[in-house]
């Protein structure tokens, strides 16, 4: 029979540990502590502390900013995730000195980190030219939509909040006078447990709304609408991804070509990136000139989606004398090379050029007469006349409505409108092949420009180049944001991006 040797895991044994050999070389944790202790100025830091005369002594800058970001590296954001993993983790006692930070430091540490985070973020800039990652010949520039500490259930316009808390104060009154009905003539006056509860949650969440609405203003868009609020944190956005409708920022990352080194990072509170390429580069020349390197987009080209295209973006790009590929949202039908693009799409989805392009009713199931100036809509309504001259996108052609009392009972209502529930009545334009005066130059000279041979061969770069680096995130477990308002939430994102310039820096990221 097998004899084996025994096996008690009810042992202990005490092992040496010395803290300087945890930290290999060509390991994230040893570019990290090289450059925290080397190259980033931690004088930056000095101001929040006012205990050189009196007061406990203080956990090192530097300490703090190592377990952060390799907490980060890991994939650890929160404070007590961190605090726990420089108690039972080798390598954060290593890098940390073993003297463990309580987690209310590590939160306060990076709760007051915008003040410095941007200094930090340079000087691992500068490292990054020294070590000759950076080319300075294309930029890619792309955000991604990433929730926040927020809570979407708290979000709506002033008037959306202020029904919300009409709403609880009527079922607040409706259930004390249910109760006080079936009460009615008996000596039995007290609220069930539950009920007291829910009043109570109720009353508070009124409360709240009330309170915020008495100091807050509208949050309005550039037309004066109203936008969406949120009680948590205003700073914020309610965005639509991928994955659904979220509550938080966009973080927007600026990538060189040559080694994917982030360049400049800011997160913004607004799901709309069409007005935000002009301010991300202004801070990418700042960040070059505070560490005394020449303007890059002197020499360097831009590359971003069509998320950033508009007239006054490309503009604003001409006065500032920037070279940019700003792609429109149809420069994929222009090119020859997406022609069988269905293809690859689910069966279901596949369309044919010449098929159909939606369910809905076509210019072409109208009867137009162009020289009566009249219109039957499928259902054989008669539209009214909206404009003669009608002028989108550049082309002219003629306008027509319906209207509450055609549109409102039609049977064939939702063949005809693609959002029922929302427009009132249906819109179409019937054009005459002519063009007016170009209104947009910028946008149809980009479009000239994108639509080149040279064009597309540099444009079709763009997502080899950024979006690595969103992926490279997302593998490290950095999928949200988990501090408030927007000064926090940008050093948040720059902490991610310098996990990624420090990877860069070990040349072992993506």
């Amino acid at each position: 029979m097998a004899r084996y040797k025994p096996v008690d895991l009810h042992l202990s044994k005490l092992l040496p540990v010395k803290f300087s050999e945890q930290i290999l070389p060509g390991t994230f944790e040893y570019a990290l502590n090289w450059l925290v202790d080397h190259e980033i100025d931690l004088t930056v830091f000095d101001a929040r502390y006012c205990n050189d005369e009196s007061g406990a002594l203080a956990y090192h800058p530097g300490v703090l900013l190592k377990v952060v970001l390799l907490g980060y590296a890991r994939g650890i954001t929160s404070s007590r995730g961190i605090a726990r993993a420089c108690r039972e983790n080798v390598v954060f006692m290593a890098l940390s000195g073993d003297s463990a930070p309580h987690f209310t430091t590590i939160a306060g540490f990076v709760s007051k980190l915008p003040a410095e985070i941007t200094s930090v973020f340079r000087d691992v800039l500068l490292v990054c030219d020294e070590q000759g990652l950076i080319g300075k010949e294309l930029f890619a520039v792309d955000g991604c939509k990433l929730p926040s500490n927020a809570s979407r259930t708290w979000s709506g316009t002033r008037a959306d909040l202020g029904r919300k808390a009409e709403e609880m104060e009527r079922a607040i009154a409706h259930m004390l006078d249910t109760h006080r009905r079936q009460d009615a003539g008996q000596n039995v006056d007290a609220l069930t447990q539950r009920e007291q509860q829910q009043i109570e949650t109720l009353s508070r969440n009124s409360r709240k709304i009330r309170e915020w609405l008495a100091i807050s203003n509208e949050k309005t868009n550039r037309r004066g609408e109203p936008l969406k609020s949120n009680i948590t944190d205003n700073d914020s956005a309610t965005m639509r991804t991928s994955h659904g409708v979220v509550q938080g920022y966009t973080g927007v990352a600026a990538v060189d070509a040559k080694s994917q080194v982030v360049v400049q990072a800011s997160a913004y509170g607004t799901g709309q990136e069409n007005a935000l390429l002009p301010e991300v580069l202004k801070d990418l020349r700042q960040d070059f000139k505070a560490i005394g390197r020449k303007d890059p987009l002197k020499t360097a080209t831009v590359l971003t989606d069509s998320g950033y295209h508009s007239e006054a973006t490309l503009n604003q790009l001409a006065a500032a004398k920037v070279d940019a590929l700003v792609a429109d949202t149809g420069f994929r039908s222009r090119d020859p090379r997406f022609a069988e693009s269905y293809r690859h799409k689910p069966a279901d989805q596949q369309r044919q050029p010449g098929e159909r392009r939606s369910q809905w009713f076509q210019p072409k199931d109208f009867t137009v007469d162009a020289d009566a100036k009249t219109c039957r809509c499928p259902a054989g309504k008669v539209l009214k006349l909206s404009s003669a001259k009608a002028i989108i996108k550049g082309r002219r052609g003629m306008s027509f409505e319906g209207s509450q009392a055609i549109c409102g009972s039609c049977p064939l209502r939702t063949q005809c409108i693609r959002k029922p529930g929302i427009s009132a009545y249906r819109q179409v334009t019937f054009f005459d092949g002519s063009k007016a005066k170009d209104s947009h130059p910028q946008t149809t000279a980009m479009k000239d420009r994108i639509d080149s041979r040279e064009g597309r061969l540099t444009y079709s770069r763009r997502l080899g180049i950024v979006e690595p680096v969103f992926g490279n995130l997302h593998v490290h477990g950095l999928r949200r944001f988990t501090l408030r308002t927007r000064r926090k939430v940008d050093a948040q994102w720059k902490l991610f991006a310098l996990v990624h310039n420090v990877q860069k820096l070990t040349g072992k990221a993506p």
